[in-house]
């Protein structure tokens, strides 16, 4: 299990210049970290870092490679034993679109584009078994995200409420998406 204190430590070194200007923040790397996990196939580690981290970072050492490289393993482990256990995966941000600043973008916006860069990547598996119910489950996720032209999607993206109520609904999503595809078949 992943600590406070490495976490603060995993996002500081995210957040450094010694990472590319687009790799992802922790939020980013929790939602990709969330959506590999629950993918009906797997992405190889070396993949799914590079994800991450947008390439090859610029390592002051091979013990900072190696002490970053864990920390997102632990990441990654965290995640993958809280959804086999069936319970609530502990989201690092709260879940709101609500801003600040209308500039910035809302902490559950970066980490629903980083969960469905993970869908992307292998997305004809995510949907090979159940297209439909698939969908209806990644909606709260896809609207929050806000990746998608979709007229209907647009159209739940202009009430606020309604939003606020899918962005509640992504914990149990995850769950639910997890058990779709691991789930022992009855």
């Amino acid at each position: 299990m992943i600590t406070e204190a490495e976490l603060d430590l995993l996002e500081a070194f995210l957040l450094s210049d010694q990472v590319s200007e687009t790799a992802l923040d922790l939020i980013g790397a929790h939602g990709l970290l969330c959506a590999l996990n629950i993918a009906p196939t797997s992405t190889p580690k070396a993949e799914w870092m590079s994800l991450i981290f947008d390439g090859e970072p610029n390592w002051e050492n091979a013990e900072q490679k190696a002490q970053i490289e864990n920390l997102l393993t632990k990441l990654d482990s965290t995640v993958s034993n809280d959804l086999s256990a069936d319970q609530e995966v502990p989201l690092p941000f709260e879940l709101t679109l609500e801003v600040e600043d209308e500039d910035d973008t809302a902490e559950v916006t970066l980490w629903s584009e980083a969960f469905m860069e993970g869908v992307f990547l292998n997305e004809a598996d995510w949907f090979e078994r159940d297209e439909e119910t698939v969908a209806g489950l990644l909606l709260p996720i896809m609207v929050a995200s806000e990746l998608f032209d979709d007229p209907e999607i647009q159209d739940i993206r202009k009430d606020r409420a309604l939003c606020e109520e899918m962005c509640d609904q992504i914990p149990e999503v995850l769950i639910d998406l997890y058990l779709l595809y691991h789930a022992p078949e009855k």
